[in-house]
């Protein structure tokens, strides 16, 4: 599928920053004690702020901010039947090894108080909605294309799997993971009904499959699943987002898989660290259109470590991570330009985005950046991309 988008097309990521109004509401959903109507009219409003500011800065693929959702995938909890959300102190009721459930906790540059999971606890149920209306809301809001961003199915398997809890309904997590499959495939029926120009799939976790080596898991929302061999593991997680890669309609809507090494803290040593090269045979099995990848840190490796293999740089786009999130420091025009301009060694510059590395709001009560850097950011993005297109169009034109 070819998008009317401009050469070097930019997008965001996903969750930008909620507001204190917005942060009360969500407290105020968990408790029961705001009209869901009225959280829905706040959500509303603050969407199409997030919106107008990437309109404003000319962000060409348009995202909703995801700002009515607690994290990027315990929001689920509300959406699908068979899940309830938990705190971390309820999971350890149900943990075997507490003490490594702590030591993750102290590993991690996150309040513990932030974080909630959602997890199966029956069997799962679609109902009807998941970000289907998330859709419905940014399209009221713009005539640009739009994306919008899902967990994905590996990452909500893990995620989900508590086995003293989940296994009462599941015989093991592969089974429950063929039912997230079912779950997925009516929300992209029904997202593609609807119409959506790119999806895009969330996996953070698959590095912490190949990076972790013996460290504390540093994925909390996925850290409960036990650990396979990473062979192993990647081999289910591959074939777990194969399945939802192969149904969407590439005439209609972009698949997009989004990878990153995690995005809670602006401690980059406490964050994983190494190439994509242990994910390329991953990545050339799910055949996605586009490949969403964090690039702007040297903990994510050499381009070339991911282009120079011919089952990557032949046949899929790249999404090229160009701004870290998480710094105060906001990116020179020079620094994004040369980027591209080494991407472009392995990729025709048709086959090149620019977006950041990840979302600058994980969960939502602690953003890892603020607007007043966000927007600096933002801004040199689309500057980057404008000085790319004047001198590649007018070669174009030579």
């Amino acid at each position: 599928m070819k998008l009317p988008l401009p050469l070097f097309p930019t997008s965001l990521i996903g969750s930008m920053p909620r507001s204190k109004e917005v942060l009360k509401a969500l407290r105020m959903v968990r408790r029961g004690t705001i009209d869901p109507g009225d959280f829905n009219k706040l959500i509303e409003t603050e969407t199409e702020k997030v919106i107008r500011l990437q309109e404003n800065f000319g962000i060409d693929v348009i995202t909703s901010g995801e700002l009515g959702r607690d994290n990027y995938v315990s929001f689920v909890s509300d959406k699908i039947g068979g899940v309830k959300m938990m705190s971390m102190s309820e999971m350890l009721d149900y943990i075997d090894d507490k003490k490594a459930f702590e030591n993750i906790l102290t590993t991690l540059d996150v309040p513990a108080v932030s974080i909630k999971n959602a997890i199966c606890v029956g069997k799962l149920s679609y109902n009807g909605d998941i970000v289907a209306d998330e859709l419905k809301m940014v399209k009221k809001f713009t005539n640009k294309p739009v994306k919008i961003t899902l967990p994905g199915p590996y990452l909500l398997t893990r995620s989900m799997w508590l086995p003293n809890l989940s296994g009462k309904a599941y015989g093991s997590k592969e089974e429950l993971g063929q039912d997230v499959i079912k779950i997925m495939k009516e929300e992209i029926d029904n997202l593609m009904s609807i119409g959506v120009d790119v999806i895009q799939f969330d996996e953070p976790v698959l590095t912490e499959v190949v990076f972790t080596d013996g460290k504390p898991r540093s994925f909390m929302c996925a850290a409960l699943s036990e650990r396979k061999d990473p062979k192993e593991e990647l081999e289910f997680a591959s074939s777990l987002i194969k399945q939802i890669i192969d149904h969407i309609d590439r005439s209609k809507t972009v698949p997009s898989l989004h990878v990153c090494r995690g995005n809670w803290s602006k401690d980059e040593s406490i964050l994983l660290t190494g190439p994509y090269t242990p994910l390329l045979e991953l990545f050339a099995e799910v055949n996605p259109a586009l490949l969403t990848l964090e690039f702007s840190t040297p903990r994510a490796g050499e381009i070339s470590s991911l282009l120079t293999d011919t089952k990557i740089g032949e046949h899929t786009a790249l999404g090229l991570g160009v701004l870290n999130p998480r710094t105060d420091e906001i990116e020179t025009v020079d620094s994004i330009l040369s980027r591209v301009e080494e991407a472009m060694k392995y990729l025709p510059k048709e086959r090149i985005s620019l977006n950041p590395d990840c979302g600058f709001a994980t969960f939502s009560s602690s953003p890892v950046n603020v607007l007043e850097t966000i927007t600096g950011k933002m801004s040199t993005l689309t500057e980057a991309a404008s000085v790319l297109r004047r001198k590649y169009e007018k070669e174009d034109f030579r």
